[in-house]
């Protein structure tokens, strides 16, 4: 597709992503200009469905890497199939076959385990790369990316440097657990996304879950905006509204009363304090403005 800020714009509207002009702007300078996109903000806030879709706007894959505290080089790039190995060694060494000619086979692409970043770089095609919660890597694996990030190419010992055949989207996630290097800042754009306003999550609501009705759908988006202001220890995502609404529309709910958040809160909220928070305030929440 030829990239231009209409094009972005109606490619997030036919994968029915809702958002607003400043994240249509970022994705398209990251198109444009062949940078990786740097999301932070809250959890549940969106971030990663930006990069998924991305590869349904570009009708291409998505190479998925989730960051975790001890991911490594190995891990993240690539493995030797060490038990195909073994028994090819052990086929050879039947055979006679020297130590040389022996490692010639053995360390070679037949044998290479491609992990999330090594796939997206030999890729046929261009396909996005998603290198989700940085922030709960280490800050050495933080290091090591920004070769491939601003090369986009890799170091193979035994077969040499790997570069991209063609460059990859990358869309990299942050939930701020811990900062990020300037270094790496210095290499992407950058985006927040915060939680959706109540009108933008009401038209969530209405396209993602659209039997229930318009106005069930307004007071939902209301009542959780309310919640994320409660200072809970987890504020309900937006995937997490959709589910709870869903829910309301399986009990047959019409009106978002006191006794209808009781019923489904377990669906919204994940921890036990959080839902005695919101209990207490059920009557107040639930009152529609005027």
């Amino acid at each position: 597709m030829d990239v231009t800020p209409q094009s972005v714009a109606e490619g997030l509207k036919r994968a029915r992503y809702i958002t607003n002009e400043r994240v249509e702007t970022a994705i398209f300078l990251a198109l444009a200009l062949e940078k990786p996109l740097l999301i932070e903000g809250p959890a549940g806030a969106g971030k990663t469905e930006v990069a998924k879709v991305l590869a349904e706007m570009l009708g291409t894959s998505l190479v998925r890497l989730q960051c975790y505290e001890g991911l490594d080089e190995a891990r993240a790039l690539y493995e030797w199939n060490y038990q195909k190995q073994l028994l090819r060694m052990q086929a050879d060494e039947a055979q006679g076959l020297r130590w040389e000619e022996l490692s010639e086979h053995i360390f070679s692409a037949e044998y290479l385990l491609e992990r999330p970043l090594l796939k997206a770089i030999t890729a046929p095609h261009r396909v996005v790369l998603l290198i989700d919660e940085i922030d709960k890597a280490d800050e050495e694996f933080e290091a090591f990316l920004l070769e491939l990030l601003s090369d986009f190419q890799v170091s193979i010992p035994e077969l040499g440097t790997v570069r991209a055949i063609e460059r990859p989207i990358v869309v990299l996630t942050s939930n701020r657990a811990r900062e990020l290097s300037e270094a790496l800042r210095r290499r992407c754009l950058h985006l927040f996304i915060d939680f959706p306003g109540v009108e933008q999550e009401r038209r969530i609501i209405e396209l993602k879950v659209p039997d229930l009705d318009a106005r069930l759908a307004a007071e939902a988006a209301r009542f959780v905006g309310a919640v994320r202001k409660l200072g809970l220890r987890k504020p309900p995502s937006i995937a997490e509204t959709l589910d709870w609404t869903r829910a309301l529309l399986q009990l047959g709910i019409k009106e978002l009363d006191a006794s209808a958040i009781r019923a489904a809160l377990g669906v919204l909220l994940k921890h036990e304090d959080d839902r005695a928070k919101v209990e207490t305030r059920a009557s107040s929440l639930a009152t529609r403005p005027r």
